[in-house]
């Protein structure tokens, strides 16, 4: 069993940045960070491997940044020019393996605001 605990979450304002953290309980592999909207769906934001790979959403490209301290099970989203569209809570989601057999768990989440 693998906690996830986020952090970082708060009001800012368009144009502003955030950093989020997700520390996990114990050794995690592939962490992908979800956001959520009221009433939207579940989307992918960004995703970073073990070895420190990384991938983002088209809507974020260029301005979010995820990064990794595998020493402290720890991973962050560097968030810059935010916007109203970011608005939401995010999740991360990290798999104990690499293998589809791994299991994979979720935290409870951070809520971001971006509004003036």
């Amino acid at each position: 069993q693998v906690q996830l605990v986020e952090s970082g979450g708060g009001l800012v304002q368009p144009g502003g940045s955030l950093r989020l953290s997700c520390v996990a309980s114990g050794t995690i592999f592939d962490v992908g960070w979800y956001r959520q909207a009221p009433g939207k769906e579940r989307e992918l934001v960004a995703e970073i491997t073990r070895g420190g790979r990384s991938n983002y959403a088209d809507s974020v490209q260029g301005r979010f940044t995820v990064s990794r301290d595998n020493a402290k099970n720890t991973v962050y989203l560097q968030m810059n020019s935010l916007n109203s569209e970011d608005t939401g809570i995010y999740y991360c989601n990290a798999r104990t393996g690499i293998s589809v057999e791994a299991m994979v768990y979720w935290g409870k989440g951070t809520p971001v605001t971006v509004s003036s």
